[in-house]
């Protein structure tokens, strides 16, 4: 199949297999390059660990310091005439990096709300790893379905006030105003459900309950902060109440995880490209103009570097960055004063005629295309790959 990109608004509904996996291998060699990071941890669960920030995640785990790993996702397999979807793709080459270097690692394709995934993940680890050193919660999903009553949550995006900003339409390329709609009470509550900590604090106890969680066993959860030009579409929003609400469960799980002299935090990130950040208005300007300033002044990271940078000067430094809600903070080169500054007076310039000369648009939708396997160097999109690729891994 020669296979090329099918674009709906923000979502790609074809993944490249072969760009795919090289996405992944460059992740791999990257953390090769990297000083091997200072911690005896040896198994790692990720959940959420085929996209974006989860998968980073578990690369580093795997790559720097040997960790045994299982991965938690629900990503679509192929068929005769469709792609699987690029989190398929992303876990086979895992898999295969980690193979080649004589890593153990596991997989589980399921929903992760579900009381079925928990109890496989749970049996796994009992069969496989006895316990678990690090649990990253890496999920950011669009719906999540009640275990047992089947009740039904969706995220919204709304603001807690109706906002009119700057935005691109990625379909047309253009600059336009968007004026939001308010997020209703009930909305909220079903974000809360699906974005918030609920289902990490249920994961955490399940594990503990199994008693599969090792002595000083950590736990981390992503959250994202920004500046106050992304607040009314982000923090005072729909979606900011939820990330609010990890702040709750990790005071939570640390509480419970006493008794194993563990801890749980959670770590703020920068903006970066990714499914699910790529979906909340304005959020592809903001992040365009943000790349820009920060590519100019040298402080960009992408997620494998972000993530590498958490795990050096977070989770496994002996005097990791906290702020007053024990987060981990990783997103200072992004709020940085003068990064803020010079992004706000762009985004009050931006228009039409200049949307590619004072942002970094063009690498916005270079790292878009890449999340689906296209658009990386090397490859030639042109031939004739082949697309139905079976696991034998998950």
């Amino acid at each position: 199949m020669i296979i090329k990109p099918k674009i709906r608004g923000l979502i790609c509904t074809a993944s490249h297999p072969t760009g795919c996996m090289k996405n992944v291998y460059e992740q791999v060699n990257y953390i090769k390059r990297q000083p091997p990071l200072n911690t005896t941890a040896k198994n790692v669960l990720v959940i959420g660990s085929s996209t974006g920030l989860g998968l980073a995640s578990r690369v580093t785990s795997a790559f720097s310091f040997g960790a045994k790993t299982i991965g938690v996702f629900l990503e679509k397999p192929p068929t005769k005439v469709r792609t699987a979807t690029a989190g398929f793709y992303n876990s086979i080459a895992f898999h295969k990096a980690a193979n080649k270097d004589g890593l153990i690692a596991k997989s589980i394709n399921g929903d992760a709300f579900s009381t079925k995934t928990k109890e496989r993940t749970i049996e796994l680890i009992k069969k496989k790893f006895g316990q678990i050193d690090l649990v990253i919660y890496s999920l950011a999903t669009p719906k999540r379905v009640i275990p047992n009553s089947g009740e039904v949550h969706r995220t919204t995006f709304n603001p807690f006030e109706k906002y009119t900003i700057k935005t691109i339409n990625t379909d047309t390329n253009k600059v336009e105003l968007l004026t939001s709609n308010t997020a209703t009470p009930s909305e909220i509550y079903s974000t809360v459900k699906v974005m918030g900590g609920e289902d990490w604090e249920h994961w955490i106890k399940a594990l503990m309950d199994a008693e599969v969680l090792s002595k000083g066993c950590k736990t981390v959860a992503f959250t994202y902060i920004g500046g106050k030009l992304s607040w009314p579409i982000y923090r005072h929003a729909a979606i900011g109440k939820a990330k609010e609400d990890l702040d709750r469960v990790a005071t939570n799980i640390s509480k419970f995880l006493q008794k194993l002299n563990g801890s749980a935090n959670v770590a703020a990130l920068k903006a970066m490209v990714t499914q699910a950040s790529i979906a909340i208005p304005a959020m592809p300007l903001y992040i365009s103009a943000l790349y820009k300033v920060m590519k100019e002044a040298r402080t960009h990271e992408n997620s494998i570097e972000q993530i590498y940078r958490l795990f050096d000067t977070g989770i496994y430094s002996n005097s990791p960055v906290l702020d007053e809600n024990r987060r981990f903070r990783v997103d200072d080169l992004e709020l940085d004063l003068k990064t803020q500054s010079i992004v706000e007076s762009i985004f009050s310039e931006v228009n039409d005629d200049n949307l590619y000369e004072i942002t970094d648009y063009k690498g916005f939708k270079k790292d878009f295309f890449k999340i689906f396997g296209f658009g990386l160097n090397g490859i030639d999109y042109s031939r004739d790959v082949e697309h139905n690729l079976f696991s034998e891994y998950f």
